[in-house]
């Protein structure tokens, strides 16, 4: 039982650098590239700080479960308000999109 516990915790300690790895930072990069790298990738992570990321999908009818497409845009290196791809977010009772 020991050694399980053990492998949970080890492989909860090594999951938490490699997911804040796969956060890609849009500061450093060009509204182009971070376009590009979102139709390449599909579904990316986009972070514009430390703490403020969001997932963007290259379709906004990637949503699911009654969720719906809204516009992302992030801060880039060359944009203020670069349009990165969809965020999903929930509709509310009424048909709207609320974030």
């Amino acid at each position: 039982m020991r050694t399980v516990t053990t492998a949970l915790c080890l492989a909860a300690f090594l999951a938490g650098p490699a997911a804040a790895a796969e956060r890609q930072s849009t500061r450093g990069l060009t509204c182009s590239a971070i376009k590009a790298l979102v139709v390449r990738d599909g579904e990316v992570v986009l972070a514009s700080s430390e703490t403020a990321y969001e997932t963007v999908l290259a379709d906004g009818g990637g949503c699911q479960n009654g969720d719906s497409g809204s516009p992302a845009y992030v801060p880039s290196a060359d944009e203020a308000n670069c349009f990165a791809g969809w965020r999903c977010t929930q509709r509310s009772s009424d048909g709207a999109s609320s974030h």
